[in-house]
């Protein structure tokens, strides 16, 4: 996209203030909020007792199986360096260079009809940022963040609609986590920060906060299971947290309370609604106002670092 469409606008940190004034911290927020509430008490799988997937969620899934298609014909290099491996990179170049064409597929006949070319630019800003720094050949919140921020920008397009908020979360953004864990695996990937210092496990927050939506009112499972491995590979494919569990079970050894120490906290938590509100006030303290994270984060005219305060909202 060209410079003027985006620009990294959060330089130093006095410059927090601004950005958590912005309408930008509001909608992201209010996004993650609307996908929890839509959620609760739902399972992974689609169903008629559940939420469906919409044909505009199904085009999104597909454009993530053709990016982790691209994992098989890049393969890991032999290189020196255990982590890291430099065929990331690779990987990476592809999706720049094919994103705006990939994107204009797959949002063709679905984006409002005065969406600018700017606010188009975005869209594929947001998309590539999505997936790990080529230079640092790491993942971490920040590209979480820019999923986030993409998504809720599809929805101020026009592409999405309410109806398709549950979707949103248990099909859509638990494809993206299965593509992004295996650009993990498969290119050795860093965390972001010192050793995923801005999350819950080394690399992912926000399926914790609407897996624990998810579970608000589920008799059967509460926060004391977290610990539990057997726990988490049973539930994996129907809960977003517990999913994100079993992969830390897959790829940490040693005791859970030492490798996930926050985890094992959050287990002495009495009721999902209280893990769901804790969680989220830890987003924004861990996350949204770190700003290692948001100095990398790109603002434009969707997402624009202007105070919330000067946008008149609907009554």
């Amino acid at each position: 996209p060209p410079r003027s469409a985006m620009e990294k606008l959060v330089r130093s940190p006095a410059n927090m203030r601004d950005w958590e004034r912005s309408l930008a911290y509001q909608e992201i927020l209010g996004f993650i909020a609307a996908v929890s509430s839509s959620v609760r008490g739902k399972p992974l799988q689609a169903g008629p007792d559940s939420y469906s997937v919409s044909e505009r969620c199904g085009r999104l899934n597909s454009l993530l199986a053709k990016l982790d298609s691209w994992i098989d014909e890049i393969p890991p290099v032999e290189q020196p360096a255990r982590f890291g491996n430099r065929a990331f990179k690779t990987w990476l170049q592809r999706l720049e260079s094919e994103a705006p064409g990939l994107l204009a597929d797959c949002l063709a006949d679905g984006l409002s009809q005065d969406l600018s070319e700017q606010r188009r630019a975005e869209l594929v800003r947001y998309f590539v940022e999505s997936f790990g720094n080529g230079t640092r050949i790491d993942y971490g919140t920040g590209h979480e963040l820019a999923f986030v921020a993409f998504i809720c920008c599809l929805f101020k397009s026009g592409f999405l609609v309410t109806a398709d908020c549950a979707a949103v979360a248990l099909s859509v953004f638990a494809r993206y986590l299965d593509l992004v864990r295996r650009l993990q695996v498969t290119y050795r990937m860093e965390p972001a920060g010192s050793h995923g210092v801005w999350c819950l496990d080394d690399f992912q927050f926000v399926p914790f906060i609407w897996g624990s939506a998810q579970l608000i009112g589920n008799p059967k499972v509460q926060p004391a299971d977290i610990p539990n491995r057997s726990k988490a590979e049973q539930l994996a494919k129907e809960n977003l947290f517990f999913g994100c569990l079993d992969y830390i079970f897959k790829v940490k050894s040693g005791p859970f309370e030492e490798h996930s120490s926050t985890l094992h906290g959050i287990s002495g938590v009495y009721s999902w609604d209280k893990v769901n509100s804790g969680l989220v006030k830890m987003y924004k303290a861990e996350i949204l106002a770190k700003f290692p994270i948001i100095q990398h984060f790109y603002f434009g005219e969707l997402l624009p670092l202007k105070p919330a305060s000067e946008f008149q909202r609907p009554v």
